[in-house]
C-alpha cells in the first residue's frame, strides 16, 4: 500500500478569549509553499484509486449512454429573436444560437460558443451573457480557471467579432441600460466580493462608478426588469437593500435597516414596484409601491458616487417609505420567495410545507391558480422567461427519477402544453421511485427526506444508501434527475436527500432553526435521518455533501463514525474558527451572520465546540474521500489540506485527498464529459466501500 505523503509540522498556536489551539499546519495557508505538498497528494490520490479504473470506466460509459450526443434547449424569445443552446455530438459545453423564426434552422447564427472559450485552459464557467435590448450587441463575462473572477467582453453580433476593450475582475451579474448604450457591471474587491457597480458604454470605453457598497457585510448584484428597469440589490445574510438605476444616479428603494430583507420587481402597466419583504412577516408577504418620480436634479448632485458611499442607511431618500399596499397575504406554512411581473399576471415563487409552487395573480382581478411540480417528491420553476407581455410562462419539472420537463403555462387557464422533455437514453422513470418521508429528530421535529430509489429496491435493510445533505444558507435542495443518480439508483443503491434545517426546505423557520449556536441541530438532524434509515430501511450508509454539506460531513464523521460504510467531503468548510476568525480572505465578513463572529466569545465557544479540524474523530474511522481546489475562491484549497494531515497524524483509517492543482472549480469541472469523469471518481469510491 503506497503511504500517503507526509505533511511538515511547524509549531503554531492560535490564542484567543483565554484559549490556546495548537495549529502545526498554519503554514498550509502559503498557496506557493504547500504547492509542492498539494500534487504529491494527487498522485497519492491516482495511485490508491488505480484499481478502480475499470468500474470508473463502466460508470462514465453508463452516464455517457444515458446523455445525448447531441442536446438542444428549449427556446427563449428575447427582442425580435429566438435562442436557444445546443451541444454537439463530443464536444464538452454549449453554444448560444439564434434566429428570427424557432422554426427556421436555415437563419441560425452562432451567438457565442463556450467551447472555443475553453480551449485555452480546458476549464470554462460562464458568467454574464446579456443581450441588448436593440438586439445587436451581447456582453458577457468568462471565468478560465475556477476562481470566480470574470472577465467581461463585449460583441457586436451583426459582425460576430467582440469589440476592442476587455474589463478584468468582474463578477456574474449584469444588466444593458433600456437605450442599448451603457452596460452596467458589478466589481470585487481584493476578497472577491462584488462591491462596485459601473456603467461602461462599449462604443467609446467610457467607464464610471455608479454605487459603491462600502459594508463588508453587504454583497451587489445586477438585474433588468422584463420592463427595463435595471435594479441593484445589496445583500447581507439578513438584511437587503435595492436602487434603481437611472443613468449615472442610482435610488434607493426603501433605505436600509437592519433586518429587514426586500426585492423588487416593476410592474409597468401598473406603474408600481412590486416587493417581497420580510417587514411584518417572517416568511414574507408581497406588496406594491407607487413608482415615484427619481430625485430633482438638485438632490441628485447629492447622490454622486462618491457621496453614495458614506451616506448612513436612515439618510437615503426612499423612493416608496411609507406607501406599501399589500398584494398578497401571508398564509399558514408559506415561504413567498419571489415575485415576478409580467404585463397582466404576477406570478410567485413560493414553498408550502415543504413543496415547490407557483402561484399566478391576474392583474385584472381574474381568478389566481397555483401550478405544481405535477410529480411525486418533485420540483417546478420557471426559466427565462424575458418577455414582459405574455400570456405564457415556460416552466420546468422533475425530480430525482424523472427527467426535465418543459411546459408552456397558460397564464389564464392554468392549462399546459408540453414543449420539451430532456433526453434520457437507457432511463425508464416507471422503473424508479421518488418519494417524501417525515422523519422524527430527536426533539420531536418531522424532518423531510427525499426517498429515490429502482422501484423493485424495498426499503427492508438489504439495500445500501447513499445519504447527502447541505443544511446552510436557507439553501433549498430541489429534485433534479441526474444521469449520474439514474446509474447509481440502477446499481441497486437507494438515495436520500435529507432536507435538514440550516437549509430551507420549510421556510425561514427553518433555516434560523440550524443557524448561529443552533448549527449543531443541523448535524443532529443528519445523524438522526440515518439512524431511522439504518432502522431496518437500509443497509448501509455512504454520506456525501459539498462546501457547508462539506463541513455536515466532517462534523458527523466527528460524531457518529460508526454510523458510515464511507464519508464524501467536496471542499468541506472545516477550520471553522481559524477561517471565521481570518477578514482578509474571501466569505468571512459576509458570513459572521451564516455561522458566528468568534471575535465574540459566545460565538467562539459555539463555532470551537464543532470545528472539525479542531476535533478530530476518537477511534475507529470510516473511510473517508475528501476533495479540493487551488482556484476555489470559497473554500480556500489549505482548509481540506490541513485537515487531511490533522487525520492522517491522529489515527489510522483511510483517508484520500481528491485536489485539483491546475484549474477547476468549487463545484467541479463544468464541461459534461469531464463531469461524468468526477462523478465516476466519486460513485467509485462509494460503490466500493457499499460492497456495490
Amino acid at each position: 500500500m503506497t503511504a500517503p505523503p507526509a505533511a511538515r509540522r511547524v509549531p503554531h498556536v492560535h490564542s484567543l478569549h483565554g484559549v490556546e489551539r495548537a495549529d502545526d499546519y498554519h503554514w498550509m495557508r502559503d498557496t506557493e509553499a504547500v504547492r509542492g505538498h498539494l500534487v504529491e497528494e494527487r498522485r497519492h490520490y491516482e495511485a490508491r484509486v488505480a484499481h478502480t479504473a475499470h468500474l470508473r470506466q463502466e460508470l462514465v460509459s453508463e452516464m455517457a449512454g444515458r446523455t445525448p450526443d447531441a442536446e438542444r434547449s428549449v427556446s427563449w424569445r428575447r427582442g425580435a429573436f429566438v435562442y436557444y443552446t445546443s451541444t454537439e455530438s463530443g464536444r464538452e459545453y454549449g453554444a448560444l444560437r439564434r434566429n428570427k423564426n424557432d422554426k427556421s434552422a436555415d437563419a441560425t447564427i452562432s451567438v457565442l460558443d463556450l467551447n472555443i472559450l475553453a480551449e485555452a485552459t480546458g476549464y470554462a464557467e460562464l458568467g454574464v451573457c446579456e443581450v441588448s435590448p436593440c438586439d445587436r450587441y451581447l456582453a458577457y463575462s468568462v471565468d478560465t480557471t475556477g476562481d470566480e473572477v470574470y472577465e467581461l467582453r463585449f460583441r457586436d453580433l451583426a459582425t460576430g467579432e467582440d469589440l476592442p476593450g476587455r474589463v478584468p475582475g468582474t463578477y456574474y451579474t449584469g444588466a444593458w441600460s433600456a437605450d442599448s448604450r451603457a452596460f452596467y457591471y458589478t466589481v470585487v474587491d481584493p476578497v472577491y466580493r462584488p462591491h462596485e457597480v459601473r456603467m461602461r458604454v462599449p462604443a467609446t470605453g467610457e467607464d464610471v462608478l455608479i454605487l459603491h457598497e462600502p459594508d463588508r457585510r453587504f454583497e451587489l448584484t445586477i438585474r433588468a426588469t422584463r420592463s427595463g428597469l435595471v435594479t441593484v440589490t445589496s445583500t447581507a445574510r439578513d438584511t437587503t437593500e435595492v436602487w434603481l438605476i437611472d443613468g449615472t444616479a442610482a435610488h434607493s428603494v426603501a433605505g436600509r435597516r437592519p433586518g429587514h430583507e426586500y426585492r423588487a420587481d416593476h410592474d409597468a402597466a401598473g406603474g408600481r414596484l412590486v416587493v417581497v419583504t420580510n417587514d411584518t412577516h417572517p416568511e414574507f408577504r408581497v406588496v406594491t409601491a407607487p413608482l415615484g418620480p427619481p430625485p430633482s436634479a438638485g438632490e441628485r448632485t447629492s447622490q454622486a458616487a462618491g457621496e453614495r458611499t458614506s451616506q448612513a442607511a436612515g439618510e437615503r431618500t426612499s423612493l416608496t417609505a411609507g406607501q406599501w399596499t399589500p398584494l398578497a397575504a401571508p398564509r399558514p406554512g408559506e415561504r413567498v420567495h419571489a415575485a415576478d411581473c409580467f404585463a397582466r399576471h404576477i406570478v410567485l415563487t413560493l414553498r408550502r410545507a415543504g413543496e415547490p409552487l407557483l402561484r399566478v395573480i391576474p392583474l385584472d382581478g381574474g381568478q389566481e391558480f397555483e401550478a405544481d411540480p405535477g410529480v411525486p417528491a418533485g420540483r417546478i420553476a420557471h426559466v427565462r422567461n424575458e418577455v414582459y407581455d405574455t400570456a405564457e410562462l415556460v416552466v420546468e419539472t422533475g425530480s430525482y427519477t424523472e427527467p426535465t420537463t418543459w411546459w408552456s403555462l397558460d397564464l389564464d387557464t392554468g392549462a399546459r402544453r408540453h414543449l420539451k422533455t430532456a433526453g434520457t437514453p437507457g432511463h425508464d422513470p416507471a422503473r424508479h421511485v421518488s418519494e417524501l418521508h417525515w422523519v422524527p429528530a430527536r426533539d420531536g421535529t418531522e424532518i423531510p427526506v427525499t426517498i429515490a430509489r429502482r422501484a423493485d429496491v424495498p426499503l427492508d435493510g438489504t439495500a445500501p444508501c447513499l445519504l447527502h445533505g447541505y443544511g446552510a444558507y436557507e439553501a433549498t435542495d430541489d429534485q433534479t434527475f441526474d444521469t449520474a443518480l439514474s446509474v447509481l439508483l440502477d446499481r441497486g443503491v437507494v438515495f436520500a436527500e435529507a432536507h435538514i434545517r440550516g437549509g430551507g426546505q420549510m421556510g425561514r423557520d427553518w433555516w434560523l432553526q440550524g443557524r448561529y449556536a443552533g448549527k449543531p441541530t443541523t448535524f443532529h438532524d443528519y445523524v438522526d435521518v440515518a439512524g431511522w434509515l439504518k432502522a431496518g430501511r437500509v443497509s448501509k450508509i455512504a454520506t456525501r455533501g459539498r462546501s457547508a454539506g462539506g463541513l455536515l460531513q466532517a462534523a458527523v464523521y466527528t460524531m457518529r463514525p460508526d454510523l458510515w460504510s464511507a464519508v464524501v467531503a467536496e471542499v468541506p468548510f472545516v477550520d471553522v474558527v481559524t477561517t471565521m476568525l481570518d477578514d482578509t480572505i474571501p466569505l468571512t465578513v459576509n458570513e459572521w451572520e451564516e455561522w458566528g463572529n468568534p471575535h465574540n466569545p459566545e460565538d467562539f465557544t459555539w463555532l470551537l465546540a464543532y470545528s472539525p479540524y479542531d476535533n478530530p474523530p476518537q477511534g475507529p474511522r470510516p473511510p473517508l474521500l475528501v476533495t479540493g481546489a487551488v482556484h476555489d475562491p470559497r473554500v480556500l484549497v489549505h482548509e481540506p489540506a490541513k485537515w487531511v494531515a490533522r487525520l492522517r497524524a491522529t489515527g489510522d483509517s483511510e483517508v484520500l485527498f481528491r485536489v485539483e492543482v491546475d484549474e477547476g472549480a468549487h463545484t467541479g469541472p463544468t464541461g459534461r464529459y469531464a463531469r461524468h469523469a468526477y462523478e465516476a471518481e466519486i460513485l467509485a469510491f462509494v460503490l466500493t466501500h457499499l460492497g456495490r
